[in-house]
């Protein structure tokens, strides 16, 4: 992945990569930017911008030529190359992230999930099996894997992450409303569920208050 790409930008070009997967299903064969911009409700110039920074030039009058732009934005953002990955909690949110088959178009390779769970041990979820947490760091080493996906409870988030840390993870992607205090070697996503919730109401709110 291109290390110079900001957290917005990367967001944006992911959008703009379901838009062209959208438009190759219907059989599109260009797509402009104002096109883009109007069903991501922004601003024409910054998806011009944002599109050259995977080195892609459009048509004049014609737009971008999606499969090519599709490629450009997976070469970008590293989709292809294969990251295997464990799921640290077998409960709602890493049963539903395990069965979500996309993750793998975007080179996300989940192998298993981690449970202390004494009923959820050895079951199968979408072909993944369930291990105990005591079995992770075995396993870590013995498949090469440094991403762990955290969906445990919030009271235990920091002593599993300690755990991930010292089993030799290297990346998580963190589910929990938690922040979570690592060694400054290890990379920490937090997915903000409630955050972007609450900022998609505020942002909802302004909007009609300019309505008003």
């Amino acid at each position: 992945m291109n290390q110079n790409l900001s957290e917005k930008v990367i967001k944006r070009l992911t959008l703009y990569h379901f838009i062209l997967l959208e438009c190759e299903q219907s059989g599109l064969e260009y797509v402009s930017s104002p096109r883009i911009a109007e069903l991501l409700n922004i601003d024409n110039s910054q998806v011009r911008k944002d599109i050259k920074m995977v080195n892609n030039v459009g048509k004049c009058k014609i737009g971008y030529e999606v499969k090519k732009l599709r490629r450009s934005i997976e070469e970008t953002l590293g989709f292809k190359k294969p990251k295997n990955a464990f799921i640290i909690g077998a409960g709602n949110i890493g049963t539903a992230l395990i069965k979500y088959e996309d993750l793998k178009d975007y080179g996300l390779n989940i192998l298993a999930l981690f449970d202390n769970n004494p009923l959820k041990i050895g079951m199968m979820i979408n072909s993944k099996e369930v291990f105990h947490f005591s079995e992770l760091p075995n396993l870590v080493q013995k498949l090469g894997v440094d991403i762990a996906i955290l969906t445990v409870p919030k009271e235990v988030a920091q002593n599993c992450a300690d755990m991930l840390v010292e089993a030799g993870i290297k990346y998580i992607w963190n589910f929990t409303p938690r922040v979570l205090k690592v060694k400054k070697n290890v990379r920490v996503w937090n997915e903000n569920l409630i955050g972007n919730f609450l900022q998609f109401v505020a942002e909802d709110k302004v909007v009609d208050d300019d309505r008003d």
